[in-house]
């Protein structure tokens, strides 16, 4: 083969590799958008789905899935999260529950599980922890909720002093909590990430609960 064959031949296959991995993109991006569309996240967080499915793992080995179920056991510890981060960028972190107390009937859409701001690429132990994560809570008798993660990329790091600040041991500002309020508020970037599972009551729930009126604030 001639060294011009060769150059196109790399050519061709450099812009077969291109066209093929845009495809694998635009197929990805669909199948996230019909997810959450599926569990009906779109519309009653967002708009539009993320870019990419976040990767979440609990301590218990449990693994967020998109709308897989798991137990308020298995996810009771803050997961370690990860996602296709700028490490030069900030990003910004919520974890919703919006079926409060249950799906059919959500009067305390959203609480707020866990906010944390200005993190650096994706290591969230870095940001600043506005509200501290807390695990699954659902009521008895009051069906599956979903639990939501949803990453934002900040335009630059951003000053969250009048947002508010809450322990795991306290209810405060959880309740009614509308992430895009803040979204507007900071001018939030792009849903660069997101995930979401869904869990039920079990013996655990009475725990949480009881820890979350232990403390003052």
């Amino acid at each position: 083969m001639s060294d011009s064959n060769v150059t196109l031949f790399c050519v061709l296959t450099q812009l077969i590799n291109r066209i093929a991995a845009a495809c694998e993109a635009i197929e990805s991006m669909a199948f996230i958008q019909r997810i959450f569309s599926l569990h009906q996240i779109i519309p009653d967080l967002i708009d539009a789905g993320p870019a990419e499915i976040a990767r979440i793992k609990y301590p218990s080995g449990a693994i967020a899935q998109v709308g897989n179920v798991l137990t308020p056991t298995q996810v009771r510890e803050q997961p370690l999260i990860d996602w296709l981060a700028d490490r030069d960028s900030y990003y910004t972190l919520f974890m919703l529950d919006p079926d409060v107390p249950s799906r059919a009937q959500p009067t305390f859409r959203s609480v707020c599980h866990w906010f944390v701001g200005n993190i650096p690429g994706c290591n969230v132990n870095k940001g600043d922890t506005r509200i501290a994560f807390i695990g699954s809570g659902p009521t008895q008798d009051t069906g599956l909720h979903r639990y939501v993660f949803l990453i934002y990329k900040q335009n630059g790091k951003i000053d969250f002093s009048d947002s508010p600040r809450t322990s795991n041991r306290s209810h405060n500002s959880r309740s009614n909590f509308q992430h895009m309020d803040y979204v507007r508020r900071y001018g939030l970037a792009e849903l660069v990430a997101g995930n979401f599972y869904q869990a039920q009551f079990d013996n655990y729930v009475p725990t949480l609960h009881a820890q979350l009126l232990s403390g003052t604030e």
